[in-house]
């Protein structure tokens, strides 16, 4: 396929070899004709000889008129350009013929229920969010180990101390000093607990998470970064206050 920049000149160049084609073989035709209407003359020569006369005539006729017919489709179709916007303009009825209009709303309500009919619906990706719904474009598994890092700071903030974290160091271990600030339901269990599991599945398993799971182990993270977030402010309000007094004693 040939690109667009060699397409025009290529056009140009054949569109001029077909002009000078079609002129040379016009010239050779005339001359010809003249030296036959020449030599079948009484006399074999130009002078008095009405048949050369009629030829060039003629042929300077069609010259003329080739070359106004020329100039006029020259001239109308430089026109018609010149009426075109040069910028974005709507199509309306009045602006193609009835046919032309109707044709090109088929073709565009067509286009249309052809789109509409190809988007996917009921798609569903093992381990990811579903399109449209509230964790579209979520990785379960991606965003549940995320969230290590966010309640290993924090509990950090909390607790100044507390141990560096491994990669591989199970969740209820790992952050087993902040489970006495943590909530706990009636079978003693606490939120730490089920986002160990959940995290222990995304980590090991090679089933993707549930969207079920996800939302448990997020839920569970939310918890106990709450708390951790609340045992913080009440220690930064703990040394507002120590301060405070420190400052009235002195």
């Amino acid at each position: 396929m040939l690109s667009s920049r060699l397409v025009k000149p290529l056009l140009q160049i054949s569109y001029i070899l077909l002009v000078l084609g079609t002129f040379c073989a016009t010239l050779l035709s005339c001359v010809a004709i003249l030296s036959q209407a020449v030599r079948t003359a009484p006399n074999r020569s130009w002078n008095k000889n009405f048949n050369a006369l009629i030829i060039g005539a003629s042929y300077i006729i069609l010259l003329i008129a080739s070359i106004f017919f020329c100039l006029k489709r020259t001239i109308a179709v430089r026109i018609k350009l010149s009426r075109f916007s040069r910028t974005h303009k709507i199509i309306t009825r009045g602006d193609v013929p009835d046919s032309v209009h109707k044709y090109i709303t088929e073709e565009y309500a067509r286009t249309c229920l052809i789109a509409h009919q190809s988007q996917p619906t009921d798609a569903f990706h093992e381990g990811w969010g579903k399109p449209g719904g509230q964790y579209e474009g979520v990785r379960f598994r991606r965003a549940l180990l995320d969230t290590i890092s966010k309640i290993d700071f924090l509990a950090h903030l909390v607790i100044p101390t507390h141990p560096p974290l491994k990669p591989h160091a199970r969740m209820i271990h790992h952050f087993r000093f902040i489970l006495p600030l943590l909530p706990s339901n009636e079978d003693e269990l606490t939120p730490l607990h089920y986002y160990d599991s959940i995290v222990q599945l995304a980590r090991i398993s090679h089933r993707e998470p549930t969207e079920e799971e996800f939302e448990l182990g997020m839920d569970s993270a939310d918890v106990i970064m709450q708390a951790l977030n609340e045992c913080r402010l009440e220690m930064l309000e703990g040394s507002s206050t120590q301060l405070n007094q420190v400052s009235e004693e002195s």
